[in-house]
Parts: C-alpha cells; structure tokens; sequence
C-alpha cells in the first residue's frame, strides 16, 4: 500500500517515530509468510518486496510489489487473533522498519490525520485488487499479461523515443505468477509480441513500444495510472 507522495514526509516520519525495530532484508527471503501470527507492520525503507498469495498445489499469485515508503502487513489491523492473508518475499535487498500493530492502532485512534490517510491507503490498495481480479477474470490469459505490462509501464516505466522501458528485472516464471498463468503460457504470449513488435527485451527488461495495442486488446478504460499500477 502505498503512501501518496503529499504524505510522504510526515506520515511517513510519524511511523518512524513508531519503529519498534530495523530490519536487513536479504533476496529470496521472506518478511513474513502467509498463516504466520500477524504481529506486526513494516515500512519499506529500501529494497523490493514481492507480496503474493500460494495456493495449496504451491502456485504463486502476485498481487503487487511494494518498495520505498509502502507499507505491507496492513490488513491484519483491527482484527483479533490476526495472521497475515499474504506472503511477502524480498526481491531486491534493503531495510524495512517493523511497527507493533497493538502500537499503530493506538495510532490511528489518537491521531485523526493519520487515521484519514490509512482509510485513503486502504481505499485505494482495494481499489487496486478489484482492478487486478477483474482483469484476470474476465480477459482471460493473454488479457492477463496485456494488463499486467500496462501496469508495469505505470509503476516502473521510463519514457524513451520508441517506446517504454519496464525498469524492473522479472524472470518469466515471476511474470506468469503476476498473471496468474504458466511460465509456458507467458512465454508463447511474449514470443508473440515480439514477433509483432509490440514488445522488444533490452539487457533482460521488457520494452513496450506499442503500449496502445495492449489497451486496445483488453478494451482498457484508462483508469488512473494510481490504481492501475503494480505497487
């Protein structure tokens, strides 16, 4: 969950100022886990941070990527005997800061504008999810990854002459878990948009150069880049 950027440096500072502990995440470990007991939140200082659900058969669903200034772990809040929904693998190294969810709910009822922009975080992250859900749903697998490289141009695109470059390293494995389809499936798709030059790859990163034809094809509605986003 994001915080909005005219929120940044105060809200972010009073949770700072909430920090129980100072965490060094390592890549490929995890922050917490889904069913573990829900105890805390974490503010992401530096680094990457995947969050996904598992199914029982061990299929991933990644449902977005939070790095500096998310938070994750918050749904857990105001709940009683809480574990976390999620799973939240470490990408790329860095730090996050961990909150005592008992201390930030005292927080939030002690301080109203804090409060008011947890509602608007929250708004916003189930915004998001329903976007994401109804795009997988009703597009279909091709659909799927057309929508998630729109998002992906939204959150870490870098606006070149001919295109669009994703700043953001995902091996196809990691994309198809974005799309909630197989590795195999990923790669026919993306052979396809290569041979259409749609797409391009450019030292391991994926080049849109055709973004239109993508929203196009999912008969996209153009909803704010804020909620069509991976974040």
């Amino acid at each position: 969950m994001p915080l909005t950027k005219s929120t940044q440096s105060v809200e972010i500072k009073e949770l700072l100022h909430l920090a129980d502990r100072v965490i060094k995440t390592k890549k490929d470990t995890f922050l917490f886990q889904e069913g573990m007991e829900a105890e805390e939140l974490y503010v992401i200082l530096s680094g990457k941070i995947q969050i996904s659900k598992i199914t029982s058969d061990g299929r991933e669903l990644s449902l977005r990527i939070c790095r500096e200034h998310d938070l994750c772990g918050e749904l857990t809040l105001f709940t009683d005997n809480p574990k976390y929904l999620l799973s939240a693998k470490v990408l790329e190294e860095g730090e996050v800061i961990a909150i005592k969810k008992d201390v930030i709910e005292k927080e939030i009822f002690q301080n109203s504008e804090l409060a008011f922009e947890f509602m608007k975080w929250m708004s916003d992250h189930f915004r998001k999810t329903q976007t994401k859900f109804r795009d997988l749903v009703l597009n279909g697998k091709k659909g799927a990854l057309f929508s998630t490289l729109i998002r992906m141009t939204n959150s870490y695109g870098i606006h070149q002459k001919d295109g669009i470059l994703i700043d953001l390293h995902l091996t196809n494995q990691e994309l198809a878990n974005f799309c909630g389809t197989s590795r195999e499936s990923t790669n026919r798709i993306l052979n396809e948009l290569k041979n259409d030059h749609i797409i391009s790859m450019k030292k391991g990163n994926i080049f849109v150069h055709d973004l239109q034809y993508l929203k196009d094809a999912i008969g996209c509605e153009n909803c704010p880049a804020i909620y069509c986003s991976i974040e």
